[in-house]
């Protein structure tokens, strides 16, 4: 039924100026739009909407996540805009902060400025 329609993603935010600046400048997504309520972002054809709320207790889990071709080149480029990469000691992750998963995928996590836990993946090639 919706599998012709396009994807919303939604994230929420206690301070859309933080967020803008996190979104837009550090994460590199074309802002399309902005109001009291939200700000929006291009994803890569994903509408990205963070919205604005008046309480947020994050979530231990991903929310939100990326899909890309080189993992570690993505993570240094990150980590040099200053995102810290989450190391949970839980399971197995090596020193950029990616774990393997079973089926060969590399994962790493990070937060956004309101604590919203994201990801990047690289496939198994």
């Amino acid at each position: 039924m919706l599998n012709t329609s396009p994807l919303h993603a939604f994230i929420p935010t206690l301070n859309p100026t933080r967020a803008k600046e996190f979104y837009g400048e550090t994460l590199g997504l074309t802002q399309v739009s902005e109001s009291p309520f939200a700000l929006e972002f291009d994803a890569n054809g994903t509408l990205l909407r963070v919205t604005t709320v008046q309480a947020l207790i994050p979530h231990p889990f991903t929310v939100l996540g990326w899909g890309v071709n080189n993992i570690e080149d993505m993570i240094v480029k990150m980590t040099a805009k200053g995102i810290y990469f989450e190391i949970f000691g839980f399971f197995e992750q090596d020193d950029l902060g990616i774990w393997l998963a079973p089926d060969g995928t590399k994962v790493a996590w990070f937060k956004d400025p309101d604590g919203n836990l994201l990801s990047l993946a690289e496939s198994k090639k």
